[in-house]
């Protein structure tokens, strides 16, 4: 486990267990998703330029990364703060849903939040949309090296892609149809936030891990030697 730790994709992975402690104990931080991005990015230059993959991902360059996933969670988060703390609120102090999410919440303003409603799309909506359009974009570039590859390398680099993609379209999928739309509520909207508040980091353990040869090799090799 020590020496997985020091590759780049396992010390992202460190991360966002991080973020998925975080996540599923407070539900506001935004860092998973800047995290999904760069390990987007890892596997991008790990499948597509294999030669410079060291110099490319270097632990300097990887504490970089975590830094500004890092700042970038805590703009975006602040910034939902700072949307709705000056909003005046009256009548119910009751909210139809499991956490103080921001749609809820601005239902019971008694002010026009419409505006609002318009920043909060801005902020979480968009940002959710570009960045899967971002995490997309970059499988595409993937599939279109590995194309030239044998069908055994092919195999193997689309195995190490897999779970990637499934973690982040059970992410993002809820959450751009909860946040790319003007502010109303549905009751299905509790069903979906379940997905990326508490789904999506309960499987990441299991995609990630359980299923990586390196990882369960580790794991084999660790209750060998107490055992």
């Amino acid at each position: 486990c020590t020496q997985l730790i020091h590759q780049p994709m396992y010390f992202f992975l460190s991360y966002l267990s991080l973020s998925d402690l975080c996540y599923t104990s407070t539900v506001t931080p935004k860092l998973m998703i800047f995290i999904l991005t760069r390990m987007a990015y890892d596997r991008y230059v790990a499948i597509c330029k294999p030669l410079n993959y060291t110099t490319i991902m270097s632990r300097q360059r990887c504490d970089t990364i975590i830094i500004v996933c890092c700042t970038g969670g805590f703009i975006h988060s602040a910034s939902q703060f700072l949307l709705t703390i000056f909003v005046p609120f009256c009548g119910p102090n009751e909210i139809d849903h499991y956490f103080c999410d921001v749609y809820p919440l601005l239902k019971l303003a008694c002010s026009n939040i419409h505006m609002i409603g318009l920043l909060v799309i801005a902020n979480s909506g968009l940002i959710a949309l570009v960045t899967f359009v971002v995490l997309m974009l970059s499988y595409v570039f993937i599939l279109y090296t590995i194309r030239a590859y044998s069908a055994e390398s092919c195999s193997k680099a689309l195995s190490t892609c897999s779970s990637h993609v499934m973690v982040v379209v059970l992410f993002f999928a809820p959450a751009i149809f909860i946040y790319i739309r003007p502010v109303t509520t549905f009751s299905e909207d509790k069903v979906f936030a379940l997905f990326y508040t508490i789904i999506a980091p309960m499987f990441n353990p299991l995609i990630y891990n359980l299923r990586n040869r390196e990882m369960k090799n580790t794991m084999r090799n660790r209750r060998n030697e107490l055992f």
